[in-house]
């Protein structure tokens, strides 16, 4: 089913399903199996492909590739799917793939998302909400970015990694091990380089919030992180430390960045 407004040099393939006031603007390219919810917006040359389905009021700008097989050479072809939420901003260039058999065959983005020119997220990834990729990072496969966290310019995240709620990655940085939730990483090769106080005071953290944060930080810049963090877990911890050691002591594919002593 067809709805909404296309653009008359636009291809819609038949089995595409557009909901009210989508707007397919010129030169676009939408596959069979793709949905798109109300008020989605794709500016022009945009291809959307795969069983692919996006939020209502995003915006896809373009030149963007959404929903094409994913880069990896384990894939043969497989039914996977993507699943983009509502009210992302999709910028020039943008690649997002779908899953992959071997990693869930699903690749989730949340809601409220700007993913900024050149940027790509990987086969099997969980992106969270209000998430901003800049200028040409790199999301490589299998990796869970959560809620509220911010990625600088021409960084790239390895494979598998997890960072946590509310992280902030400098530019120009190559992180490969777990981000902790609220931590501030930069350089290189990425190292804990304090916390993200910018985002924490967007968010409303309070005095005793980041004294409690910068504390634990430093009780877990000596020995080892996990046991550490099962030690601390056991007591009386406040809900942003109770989110840190929660995320340390979650199962994962890989080490952390650790805190500097």
């Amino acid at each position: 089913m067809v709805e909404g407004s296309v653009h008359p040099s636009a291809v819609v393939e038949p089995g595409a399903v557009l909901g009210a006031g989508v707007e397919v603007g010129p030169f676009c390219h939408v596959g069979a199996q793709v949905r798109l919810d109300e008020g989605v917006v794709l500016k022009s040359h945009v291809v959307v492909t795969g069983d692919t389905r996006i939020g209502a009021g995003t915006t896809i700008f373009p030149f963007a590739c959404i929903g094409e097989a994913p880069q990896d050479l384990k894939f043969r072809g497989e039914r996977t799917v993507l699943r983009i939420g509502a009210r992302n901003r999709i910028r020039e260039y943008v690649t997002i793939n779908p899953g992959t058999e071997g990693g869930g065959g699903e690749t989730v983005v949340g809601d409220d998302g700007l993913f900024m020119a050149g940027s790509h997220i990987a086969h099997d990834c969980r992106v969270g909400n209000n998430v901003i990729l800049v200028n040409n990072v790199a999301v490589a496969g299998h990796c869970v970015i959560e809620d509220e966290v911010i990625v600088g310019g021409l960084s790239g995240i390895h494979q598998f990694v997890r960072i946590g709620r509310g992280a902030m990655i400098g530019a120009v940085t190559m992180v490969t091990a777990d981000v902790l939730p609220h931590a501030l990483v930069q350089g290189p090769r990425g190292q804990v380089d304090g916390l993200n106080l910018i985002g924490l005071k967007r968010r409303g953290a309070g005095r005793a919030d980041v004294l409690a944060l910068r504390q634990l930080l430093a009780a877990l810049s000596g020995g080892s992180l996990r046991e550490t963090a099962r030690e601390r877990a056991v007591g009386r911890v406040s809900a942003m430390e109770r989110e840190v050691l929660d995320f340390i002591l979650a199962p994962s594919e890989r080490s952390f960045l650790t805190p500097q002593a």
